[in-house]
């Protein structure tokens, strides 16, 4: 059996079931292993940037990694951006990166680079395959180590002759180490704390956020202590929507930030982070909690989040309770677009068991807060911050939850970095609505230069334009296969966007701002 076909047939044992691909020639014997051993989905993506971004969608509806197929040292290179955020979303994902026959390299062709070097700041698992009988050893490894909690990257390096080269043989999956739990002296000092009655606050973030279980636990103890719950800013995924638990997100601008936390004598960290400024600024703190207040772990990133919250709510005797009424479902917004008639516009229509992307950047920053009345859904955001993760994230989660309806909320500036993943829809013929916020400038970027204490002149303002010339993403869509309509009414809004769920495959709106 050739290295490449033991590859595949280890992977699929893993359960890995689809690759996101952007092959070259050294890939070329894993990419025909692919038709004589089936079962693995291959997915083509036109950047590779869209490769990483996607497997990293699928696996957050999904829960399961997806395979990425990378062109040597380059291709991994292009997905980059996207790895940085994946690793940040403690996403699992297995990178297969071909790489210069291991005669071949000393050669120092055109091609060859410092692969494991590129990888290894993305990656929590790096091997570079040495022989064809050890690869499927190796590639149940990977998946080993990509599902181990909190979920991880795992790059596989494989050089061609490897992949090529008889001797393969197929390697069983491996068990899966059950995440560590909190101790009973952890539970009960937190206990503690919360009995109290001092200002406290639980920042939730990791697995618990998907699972409504545990949201309902977290829930419990903040109805029977009076203690805050609280979500980063970014998140990878949070199921909310019509009676699941209300959360509050911790404010992307430093001074809401520090008002909003001001007043905490207690923060209780539940897989999450203690909350710091996405950046610096001049006379600005890097914390956002004060510094009277006292940091409590009531578990890690890798413990079992949900049984340490679970056992918390039983260790206070905090009773069930339903989260409260949001009040009746909206009515479509009407008039000039604003950032609250887009909201309330989702709200009204968007269907039941929806997925939302949002890379919506400036513009969407009070979406979240004006859709807790919609249908319950799931909410996926950019966590790393590194933009251009909108497109390829809607792409992968369309992959990943099929029969639900995609939506997303994408910055013209942001989509520009990989609208190749427009195509990737429209081939695979994905539920996707995506809403282009064409305001035709990086406005992020804008503010930011606010924050700073400079005074721009024309220069500066000029990077920050988009609209010289004018995107058109009516045809710039049309032109990867993807309908699309422009609105610039609120009405005309809601008009497509209920349009595009009554409707099979990808959708774009172009919403001028």
């Amino acid at each position: 059996m050739k290295g490449a076909e033991s590859l595949v047939r280890t992977l699929t044992g893993c359960g890995v079931e689809v690759c996101f691909a952007n092959p070259g020639t050294s890939e070329m014997h894993f990419v025909a292993a692919l038709d004589r051993v089936g079962g693995m989905r291959a997915v083509l993506c036109l950047f590779e940037g869209v490769v990483s971004g996607a497997a990293d969608g699928y696996a957050r509806m999904s829960g399961r990694p997806a395979a990425t197929l990378l062109h040597c040292g380059p291709g991994l290179a292009n997905a980059l951006a996207n790895l940085h955020n994946a690793r940040r979303a403690r996403t699992p994902m297995v990178n297969i990166v071909g790489d210069q026959a291991t005669y071949h390299r000393p050669f120092d062709a055109p091609l060859t680079a410092d692969t494991e070097g590129w990888a290894r700041p993305v990656s929590g698992f790096v091997r570079t395959v040495t022989s064809a009988a050890s690869l499927g050893r190796d590639a149940a490894v990977a998946v080993q180590a990509a599902r181990t909690s909190p979920g991880q990257i795992a790059t596989l390096i494989l050089p061609a002759d490897v992949a090529w080269n008889e001797g393969g043989e197929v390697a069983e999956a491996l068990p899966v180490p059950s995440p560590p739990t909190a101790s009973p002296d952890r539970i009960r000092q937190v206990a503690h704390v919360l009995r109290r009655g001092e200002p406290a606050a639980l920042l939730l973030d990791g697995a618990v956020l998907a699972d409504e279980a545990a949201l309902a636990s977290a829930y419990r103890i903040a109805s029977a202590t009076g203690a805050r719950l609280l979500a980063p800013f970014s998140c990878a995924r949070i199921v909310r929507g019509r009676g699941r638990v209300p959360l509050e997100r911790v404010h992307y601008p430093v001074d809401a930030a520090l008002k909003q936390l001001a007043g905490l004598r207690y923060l209780i960290l539940v897989g999450a982070r203690p909350p710091v400024g996405f950046f610096a600024y001049p006379g600005k703190p890097s914390r956002l909690y004060p510094e009277e207040c006292t940091l409590e772990v009531l578990a890690r990133p890798e413990q079992d989040a949900g049984l340490a919250l679970a056992n918390l709510a039983d260790e206070l005797e905090a009773p069930r309770v339903t989260p409260p009424d949001p009040g009746p479902r909206p009515e479509p917004a009407r008039g000039r677009i604003s950032p609250e008639g887009v909201a309330q516009t989702l709200a009204a229509l968007m269907p039941e068991a929806a997925v939302i992307v949002d890379e919506s950047i400036s513009f969407g920053r009070g979406f979240f807060a004006g859709t807790h009345a919609a249908p319950p859904h799931d909410w996926l955001q950019i966590v790393g911050g590194a933009i251009g993760a909108g497109v390829p994230l809607a792409t992968g989660a369309a992959i990943g939850a099929p029969g639900r309806r995609v939506i997303a909320l994408e910055a013209d500036g942001s989509a520009m970095y990989t609208l190749q993943g427009l195509w990737t829809q429209a081939r695979e013929r994905l539920d996707v609505t995506t809403v282009i916020f064409s305001n035709r400038k990086y406005a992020i970027l804008l503010y930011e230069l606010s924050q700073v204490g400079t005074n721009p002149g024309r220069t500066a303002l000029d990077l920050m334009d988009l609209g010289n010339p004018e995107l058109d993403w009516v045809r710039l869509a049309g032109g990867m296969g993807v309908e699309a309509a422009r609105a610039e009414t609120l009405e005309a809004f809601g008009d497509l966007l209920a349009q595009s769920f009554r409707r099979r495959g990808p959708f774009l709106i172009e919403l001028v701002i």
